[in-house]
């Protein structure tokens, strides 16, 4: 059991499923877990029409119901372990793409493209940044304080000009006259 799995404890039972969801690579692990059984399944499957039965039994069953079994465990290990969702969604494409030889067209290409599909969203998944609390007391329209320009302060100059002030940063910042004043004008590097 991993720690992520006791975050929704606080939540009401009505959300919990939805929050699980959204922290994992859901629907990915959804399509793959889809692609592995009709790549499993078919290999041993038979469909009867009245009298006559259809069997796709190959000589490749076993490794089709091995691509299968891998299949459908990557997807779980998509829902419970979100952390090596790239490797299990890259060892999906993989597995989709030797099933397309081994089990029958990669299960009738149905069980190939959900394989595929379920694979890259689960290599592509990243988990949503944590959303921020607004500190107490901070209720304004506006943007964030960290965005709100300073208000500019002017210099005046010796030849009667005026110049916008940059803010010094950092405490160590020397004392000294800007390039501006200290040159008449003109930038130094140095």
């Amino acid at each position: 059991m991993s720690a992520e799995s006791t975050a929704s404890s606080g939540v009401p039972h009505d959300n919990r499923f939805k929050i699980w969801r959204q922290t994992r690579p859901f629907w990915a692990g959804l399509f793959t877990m889809i692609g592995g059984v009709p790549i499993a399944y078919l290999p041993y499957g038979d469909m009867r029409l009245g009298n006559v039965t259809l069997a796709m039994k190959t000589t490749a069953g076993a490794g089709a119901l091995i691509i299968g079994v891998l299949l459908i465990t990557l997807g779980l290990t998509m829902w419970f372990q979100p952390l090596v969702r790239v490797f299990a969604g890259v060892a999906a494409i993989v597995l989709a793409l030797v099933s397309i030889p081994v089990s029958n067209f990669g299960g009738l290409v149905i069980g190939f493209l959900f394989a595929l599909i379920g694979g890259g969203m689960s290599a592509a998944w990243a988990p949503a940044p944590p959303a921020r609390e607004p500190a107490a007391g901070a209720e304004h329209d506006g943007p964030p304080a960290e965005h709100q320009a300073a208000p500019v302060e002017y210099a005046h100059m010796h030849d009667g000009t005026t110049q916008p002030v940059v803010p010094q940063q950092g405490p160590e910042a020397p004392a000294a006259e800007t390039t501006i004043e200290a040159n008449g004008g003109r930038n130094s590097a140095g």
